[in-house]
């Protein structure tokens, strides 16, 4: 046996095992980086809710403004030629042209 072997011998044995180390902190700080960013990233789940929150926000938006225009439309509906409404004409029109009739009782707003 030489005497140089076992020298060898352990040498080769430290260095599988700092190469095994060294493999398995490598896959942990890949499995980090992966973790990290899926967390935090720009998809990440902290994204996810601030979108969830944001498609919420403008669901309700969506909700409002889909009223309004209903609203809106049966307005307009009153206005058409066929179905004129004479009283919504009356008080559109006192309303535009900013006069009064003298049987009206008008309250006046702060803004």
């Amino acid at each position: 046996m030489r005497p140089n072997s076992r020298a060898m011998q352990s040498r080769s044995r430290l260095q599988s095992i700092l190469a095994t180390l060294a493999l398995h902190v490598g896959a942990a700080a890949l499995i980090g980086y992966f973790a990290y960013h899926a967390y935090t990233g720009d998809h990440g789940l902290v994204a996810k809710r601030s979108y969830e929150q944001e498609l919420a926000q403008l669901e309700t938006e969506l909700a409002e403004l889909k009223t309004r225009r209903q609203a809106i439309e049966h307005k307009v509906s009153l206005l058409a030629a066929n179905q004129l409404d004479p009283d919504l004409l009356d008080e559109e029109g006192r309303r535009q042209l900013n006069f009064v009739h003298d049987d009206d009782l008008v309250l006046l707003r702060r803004k």
